[in-house]
């Protein structure tokens, strides 16, 4: 095997590949890995990716063949690339496909070319459970209802179903984008990598179209592109949302950016329950139910009206009663919108099986360089702990000194700092703890949304934000989602949800919209030194490094 020095990467027969971070190579190879990859780890000089057979069934699904990943890793490799993983490459790439579901004559097959491959596989009980008899074994006949719950099956036996058995057509709904402006007169179009997104979905109407996630930065017009496939497809849609800010967020959209009457268009949440030919709904709404033996009683929605097309926006927070009623809905189409396939539940092949495979990703990096989306500088700034604190952190069980490291008094001095150093600037405190954020919002006298703010003032205090009359505003998780304030250039987080990688990758989008003035934003971040604080920080820094952001690290004596 040669020896390359000169080179980033070192490859290793675990799958896992060791990229040297300061290497000149370093940007252009991680953008290469990020296709079909996964960050692990990301110490300053070396990142640590894995390949998984997940990584790589979407890569495959999103048209990448098994030749470029290995070619990629024979570019950067600095001792070649084992020939053991070349093959497993090969291998795991070339079972996406290998079975298929289709119908004929309206029956539902199990397909495949390799009649032992499908004897065996099909001999499982889990497998079998869900099929009718045959005699053929080049095609089993799946039980009307399991069209979900076979790839759920297969795909844990390590090979993924290409689902070509087609959708129902679903009531018509005539409705197209505006065109050269929106409703109001802003000028309005879908961008390039917008209508490629679309494209992707589509598919050209094929059977290869029709269900799968788009995977696009906070700040790039999910919305716009679900609207989109709408008027691609131009049949009755269900969107799902996270909240109710964000349904009627859509709303306004849809009235904005297409010609759909308004009595065409429903809110189904927590205040009102109109079903209409293009519905949106919570998914709290759906997840309500009396009490914990009783049935979700709103989960009807699913068959109030013959959807030709559901929308799951924000699919990496799809809860698990609505992955059991997709999984029964197989026959409508699906289309997931999300930040980042990241599942704090582990259940990314869940959203591959259920809602279906990555069929267009859009790096971050890619559209700050186009000017799309803010460009973003993001600092962690570390604390120190008074002894007293110190104290009560040594004495705290594991749990309790993650948020006794949260909520550090002196987080409050931080945030004065910060606010006098961005004293003309938009700005968002966000934090995971109410009692922190309505202790700091009294001390700093700024106004606080958390979820006990009645809907109608969040909207207050978000226009007011949006009008300029307020420059800062404090928040909880309730702004993590689909909460759209464009003039937000700073965010300054003092607590989140442990390690969780994907409320990072929204908390920073929610000052990624492009500016008007100067597109830059700013993303701090304050952790407790030496705590349990700063091990989950740099968990949930793994996403965002992953897309090609660093974090400098600044202590508190700097900002002074």
């Amino acid at each position: 095997m040669s020896y390359r020095p000169d080179l980033p990467m070192i490859v290793q027969s675990d799958r896992t590949i060791l990229l040297e971070a300061q290497h000149p190579q370093f940007e252009e190879a991680r953008q290469a890995l990020a296709a079909f990859a996964e960050l692990m780890k990301s110490p300053e000089y070396i990142h640590t990716y894995r390949m998984t057979p997940l990584s790589l069934w979407n890569a495959a699904a999103a048209g990448t063949a098994p030749e470029k990943v290995t070619g990629v890793l024979e570019r950067y490799s600095k001792y070649g690339v084992p020939p053991t993983i070349i093959r497993e490459i090969h291998d795991t790439m070339s079972r996406y496909g290998l079975l298929r579901l289709e119908k004929r004559e309206e029956q539902l097959l199990l397909c495949g070319d390799d009649p032992t491959l499908l004897q065996d596989l099909t001999s499982y009980k889990a497998v079998s459970a869900l099929l009718e008899e045959t005699a053929d074994h080049t095609a089993y006949p799946v039980k009307p209802y399991a069209r979900g719950l076979i790839k759920q099956e297969l795909i844990r036996l390590g090979y993924p179903v290409q689902d070509f058995a087609g959708y129902n057509e679903g009531e018509a709904c005539p409705v197209s984008l505006r065109s050269a402006s929106t409703s109001s007169g802003a000028p309005f179009s879908l961008r390039a990598y917008q209508q490629e997104a679309v494209d992707a979905f589509y598919a050209a109407g094929t059977a290869l179209g029709g269900s799968g996630v788009l995977v696009l930065p906070c700040g790039a017009g999910k919305t716009v592109i679900g609207l989109g496939a709408l008027c691609q497809f131009q049949k009755a849609t269900l969107i799902l949302t996270t909240n109710t800010t964000s349904v009627r967020q859509w709303i306004s959209e849809l009235l904005e950016k297409t010609d759909l009457d308004p009595s065409m268009i429903g809110e189904y949440s927590g205040e009102r329950k109109e079903v209409k030919p293009v519905t949106v709904a919570t998914y709290q709404i759906l997840t309500y139910r009396p009490d914990a033996e009783s049935d979700f009683p709103h989960m009807a929605l699913f068959s109030k009206r013959d959807w030709g097309l559901i929308i799951y926006d924000e699919v990496h927070l799809l809860p698990a009663p609505v992955f059991r009623v997709t999984s029964g809905i197989q026959a409508t189409r699906r289309l997931g919108l999300t930040a980042t396939l990241v599942r704090e539940d582990g259940r990314e092949e869940d959203v591959f099986t259920l809602i279906g495979p990555k069929k267009y990703e859009m790096p971050w990096k890619s559209l700050e360089e186009q000017g799309w989306i803010a460009e973003a500088s993001c600092r962690e700034i570390r604390l120190p702990f008074a002894a007293q604190w110190r104290e009560a952190y040594a004495q705290a069980g594991a749990r309790q000194k993650y948020r006794i490291a949260a909520e550090n008094p002196l987080k409050l001095t931080a945030v004065q700092k910060l606010l006098s150093q961005h004293e003309q600037d938009q700005v968002l405190i966000i934090g995971q703890y109410v009692e922190q954020l309505e202790t700091m919002a009294r001390q700093l006298d700024i106004p606080v949304i958390t979820g006990k703010v009645p809907e109608r003032e969040r909207e207050l205090l978000y226009q007011r934000f949006k009008k300029g009359e307020l420059k800062r505003l404090i928040v909880s998780k309730v702004a993590n989602f689909a909460v759209d304030l464009p003039d937000a250039n700073v965010a300054i987080q003092i607590s989140g949800t442990y390690g969780s990688r994907q409320e990072e990758a929204q908390r920073l989008g929610r000052i990624l919209r492009p500016k008007q003035k100067e597109n830059a934003a700013h993303f701090y971040t304050l952790v407790t030194r030496d705590t349990r604080e700063q091990e989950f920080a740099m968990n949930r820094q793994l996403f965002l490094i992953e897309q090609g952001y660093k974090y400098e690290i600044v202590e508190i004596e700097s900002l002074d």
